[in-house]
């Protein structure tokens, strides 16, 4: 009988745990909703927090509604457990995603991350046959230059699934935060992981061409 009501207090207690970031993805819908203007056509930047901390992003692209989707730490399968509510229900023509860089981390193996990519690419389809998919490289950083060697793995596989469907690209912001063999320093803040002003201006340039023209 013990058992069964300590049992029973558990079960209480794990139905009202909310899933993982849903404060912030609720606060990031919030927000969107209020900037968003469904006449006009719609560009979703999403995935981990080197998309949330990107904080001049619509700043940077004037000429189109640009919405910054980024949720911190997250991981593949959370953005496709979140797919509908940040990036389907704003119906958006191209759709730029940054995920891989928490899942290597997490030691997810590439095959993996590439599988659930393949899901979330499957449901924004289902949604809008039309929507051009930009899948962002995972990017260098000091924390975690000891994982180089599984980030360029996974990079390979995002640009070989990119080029089996004409729907996809792949944009490579690894080797331009390089010099040579060697990784910029400057371009980072003092956790060497997320970048500072340096780092986003050089995705801003990589991927500059992709907003404005595809």
């Amino acid at each position: 009988m013990f058992a069964f009501i300590l049992f029973g207090i558990w079960a209480n207690v794990s139905a009202q745990e909310k899933p993982a970031f849903s404060e912030e993805v609720k606060a990031l819908t919030q927000k969107n909703d209020s900037l968003w203007d469904r006449s006009k056509e719609t560009i979703v930047f999403t995935g981990s927090s080197s998309i949330r901390k990107w904080d001049n992003l619509q700043e940077s692209f004037p000429n189109h509604q640009v919405l910054n989707m980024g949720f911190g730490g997250s991981q593949a399968s959370d953005l496709l457990f979140y797919l509908d509510t940040l990036v389907i229900r704003y119906n958006p023509t191209k759709v730029f995603i940054y995920e891989g860089d928490n899942d290597i981390s997490a030691k997810k193996r590439p095959r993996e991350i590439i599988g659930t990519t393949k899901s979330i690419i499957a449901k924004l389809k289902a949604g809008n046959p039309d929507v051009k998919i930009v899948l962002i490289s995972a990017k260098p950083s000091i924390s975690r230059w000891n994982l180089r060697g599984k980030y360029r793995r996974l990079n390979r596989k995002f640009e070989r699934l990119s080029k089996k469907d004409e729907a996809l690209l792949f944009v490579d912001v690894w080797n331009p935060m390089l010099n040579g063999r060697k990784l910029k320093k400057d371009i980072f803040i003092s956790d060497g992981l997320h970048m500072n002003s340096k780092g986003y201006d050089i995705w801003y340039n990589t991927m500059q061409h992709l907003v404005n023209n595809l």
